[in-house]
């Protein structure tokens, strides 16, 4: 039986015995997602192409340590985020922001007042394009919550942030999401 007509399971243990074509077949079948993964969290598409490999690399060299063969897209893709994270945070202390490039922002808080605004005809892809636009830390909790599905425990364990501090940011970053989508309706 060719790798290709083998499910995920049979395929990460031949992969366990060092089988290079069950190794390329899983590369195969996961690589677009783990790429998008990626590059959801780092923004630079060279960047995401090296943390998927390495992060790929990582995963077959420790596949020993996975308990469930049946997890290995959810372990796997853990790797991958928790990769570009620490990429992300490792290039985050390298900028340097010069003060004219800094923009002040006042906060509206009119937290009691309730909107109901229309987004329906709003496409996938242009909500996509406005999550990359807001602070890196809304963005990244925002990815993990609604693209990735995480729930608040597991996403203040990956961002190394309190449970508290973890929903406000998701509360804010949603707001934020809110306000940037109504200001490209109105116009």
């Amino acid at each position: 039986m060719t790798p290709t007509n083998l499910n995920t399971e049979q395929l990460v243990k031949l992969c366990m015995a060092k089988n290079q074509s069950a190794q390329l077949e899983i590369y195969n079948r996961y690589y677009k997602a783990m790429y998008n993964t990626a590059l959801r969290i780092v923004k630079n598409n060279f960047e995401a192409e090296d943390i998927m490999q390495d992060s790929f690399l990582l995963a077959f060299t420790k596949l020993e340590s996975l308990k469930d063969v049946k997890i290995f897209g959810a372990w796997l893709k853990r790797i991958v985020i928790n990769n570009s994270i620490y990429h992300y945070k490792k290039n985050c202390k390298n900028n340097e922001v010069p003060l004219d490039d800094v923009l002040y922002k006042v906060e509206d808080n009119n937290q009691g007042i309730e909107s109901n605004y229309e987004f329906t005809t709003l496409k996938a892809q242009h909500v996509l394009n406005t999550m990359k636009t807001l602070k890196d830390n809304y963005r990244i909790a925002l990815t993990l919550n609604l693209i990735e599905g995480y729930d608040y425990e597991e996403i203040s364990e990956i961002m190394n942030i309190s449970n508290a501090n973890c929903r406000t940011t998701i509360s804010r970053a949603k707001a934020s999401l809110r306000q940037k989508l109504q200001a490209v309706i109105q116009n």
